[in-house]
C-alpha cells in the first residue's frame, strides 16, 4: 500500500484550508469527507446570515464576495466551491472514516466506507455539527422532535417549542414565529443569550416583551408527549399543547474517535482535546485543527479564528520533514 504524506478528515472550511496549505508545499494527501462539500455549512438552516464578515472567512487569497457585510449560506457554499475547483483540492466526498489503527512506525493506518489509506501524519478537522446535544428526556425520540432545522415552511399554524436561546434558537424563534407558527421558547438561563447578534437581539427581546413569543426563563424539557410538552419551571411544571419540538441545543465533537485514537481530553467540564502550539495532540503526527478543538466550549473556534491552524500545521509537518531527512 502505498503511504500519503498526510490525510486530513473533514472537508469543512478549515479541512479546505489544511488542503491548500498541503499542496502549497507539496505533500501527497487525500481530504476525506463523510458528507457533501463543507457538509456543516450545507446543513445550515436555508436562510442563515454568518456573525463573520466575509474578508474574515477567507482563505488561499481567494476573495469572498457577498451582497451584504455578512454572508449567507448560499454565498458561503459557492464561495467554498470555488476554493476546491481554483486549488484543484483532492478530497474524496461520501466517504465517512469508519476506523484508524496507529502503526508501530508512527503511521496511520485508516479504514473508509470505500478504502483503506497509509498516512505518514493525519489532521482532524472534524467540526462538531454532526453530533447533537441531546436533552436525555422521555419522548426525545418522537418524529417531532428535531436538533436540525432547515426552514420554517412545515411548522406554519404549528404549536412549536424552541429550546435554547442562543443564536440558533433565536434564528429559529423568530423566523418560524414570522410565518405563522405559535412560538414559546424554552431556555435554561433567566435570560437570551447576551452574545446573540447584535442586530437580532433587540427583535427576540421585544417578541417576548409584547408576548408575541412565549418564553419560560431558568426553565427545561422534563417530557415530551405526542401532543404536549411538560416544563420544570421556577413556579413549578407547566404542561402545553405541542406539535413540534425544535431542539437548538447544540453539537459536540467526536469524542469516540479521539478516544480511538488515544487523545488526551481535559479533566474540566470543557473536555478540550489535547494540542501543542503547533496543533499536534499528544499523538505524535495527529493534529486537531478547527472548531474540534474546542471540545464542548464550541463558543471559542470558529472559522474565522481556526483558519490560521492550517499554516500552523503545516509549518510544523515541514519542519519535521526537513529535521528527518538531515
Amino acid at each position: 500500500m502505498k503511504k500519503i504524506d498526510v490525510l486530513i478528515v473533514g472537508a469543512g472550511p478549515i479541512g479546505l484550508a489544511c488542503g491548500i496549505e498541503a499542496g502549497k508545499n507539496q505533500l501527497d494527501y487525500v481530504i476525506l469527507e463523510k458528507g457533501t462539500l463543507v457538509n456543516s455549512i450545507y446543513n445550515y438552516p436555508v436562510n442563515m446570515t454568518f456573525f463573520s464578515t466575509s474578508e474574515k472567512l477567507e482563505m488561499g487569497g481567494i476573495p469572498f464576495m457577498s451582497v451584504n457585510k455578512q454572508p449567507t449560506r448560499p454565498e458561503a457554499l459557492e464561495y467554498y466551491r470555488r476554493i476546491v475547483k481554483h486549488f484543484d483540492l483532492n478530497i474524496h466526498l461520501y466517504e465517512g472514516v469508519q476506523r484508524v489503527e496507529r502503526q508501530e512506525d508512527g503511521a496511520f493506518l485508516v479504514y473508509s466506507e470505500k478504502d483503506t489509506y497509509l498516512a505518514d501524519k493525519l489532521v482532524l478537522s472534524t467540526g462538531f455539527y454532526d453530533i447533537p446535544n441531546k436533552l436525555n428526556v422521555p419522548g426525545e425520540e418522537l418524529p417531532k422532535v428535531t436538533h436540525y432545522y432547515k426552514e420554517p415552511w412545515p411548522y406554519i399554524g404549528q404549536k412549536v417549542i424552541v429550546v435554547g436561546g442562543g443564536n440558533s434558537g433565536v434564528d429559529v424563534a423568530l423566523e418560524t414565529w414570522r410565518k405563522g407558527a405559535e412560538v414559546t421558547m424554552v431556555l435554561k438561563e433567566p435570560m437570551v443569550d447576551q452574545n446573540v447578534k447584535y442586530w437580532v437581539l433587540p427583535d427576540i427581546e421585544n417578541r417576548i416583551k409584547e408576548g408575541s413569543i412565549g418564553a419560560y426563563f431558568s426553565s427545561s424539557i422534563k417530557e415530551i408527549r405526542e401532543q404536549e410538552v411538560v416544563i420544570d419551571t421556577p413556579e413549578g411544571e407547566k404542561t402545553i399543547e405541542n406539535d413540534f419540538v425544535l431542539a437548538m441545543t447544540g453539537y459536540r465533537p467526536n469524542f469516540e474517535l479521539l478516544d480511538q485514537l488515544g487523545v488526551e481530553l481535559t479533566l474540566d467540564e470543557k473536555r478540550r482535546p489535547c494540542f501543542d502550539g503547533n496543533q499536534e495532540s499528544n499523538v505524535p503526527g495527529l493534529y486537531l485543527a478547527g472548531v474540534v478543538c474546542g471540545g464542548l466550549n464550541t463558543r471559542e473556534f470558529f472559522i474565522e479564528n481556526t483558519i490560521v491552524h492550517a499554516k500552523a500545521i503545516f509549518t510544523d509537518i515541514m519542519k519535521k520533514k526537513k529535521q528527518l531527512v538531515k
